[in-house]
């Protein structure tokens, strides 16, 4: 009779730490079953940049929600979808842009806050938006410079 108590206790026991080890992932990594809390808005970008899905959406440095989504438009831009806090409350003038943290960091939406007294309301979208920076292009021009003019100015010369 012992010996079924301590395996009843055993098991209760790590049923529960299987379940408090599940709760702490979820909460650590804001994620959820079927959670609907805030409300989405959309920006559309001449390109995603390697932003994915789950990124987060961040304002002066702390998170306010995540991607939600990102897909392409008629117009082959990349339409963002995002989810945003229900406290947080964005102007329809705020603006966004696609960073990354660090040279070669995860990529995540910035939302610079407008100065108009009109809210976003669920579903709107964010008309101004920055595309993210191509490291690579920027590295490419910094390091061999401008290639087209220097093959103008040595025609000249000649």
């Amino acid at each position: 009779m012992k010996t079924f108590d301590r395996e009843v206790a055993v098991g209760l026991t790590l049923i529960l730490g299987a379940a408090l080890l599940v709760y702490i992932s979820l909460h650590l990594g804001n994620l959820g079953f079927g959670q609907t809390q805030g409300y989405t808005v959309q920006a559309e970008f001449p390109n995603a940049g390697g932003l994915q899905d789950g990124a987060p959406v961040e304002l002066a440095g702390v998170e306010i929600g995540r991607v939600m989504g990102v897909t392409l438009t008629d117009t082959y831009n990349a339409r963002i979808t995002f989810r945003i806090l229900p406290t947080v409350t964005l102007q329809e003038d705020s603006r966004a842009a696609i960073k990354s943290k660090g040279l070669i960091g995860e990529r995540y939406v910035e939302i610079f806050p407008g100065k108009g007294t009109t809210p976003l309301v669920s579903g709107g979208t964010i008309r101004e938006t920055e595309a993210p920076v191509d490291i690579q292009e920027v590295i490419t021009k910094f390091i061999f410079g401008n290639i087209e003019t220097d093959k103008d100015t040595s025609d000249e010369i000649q």
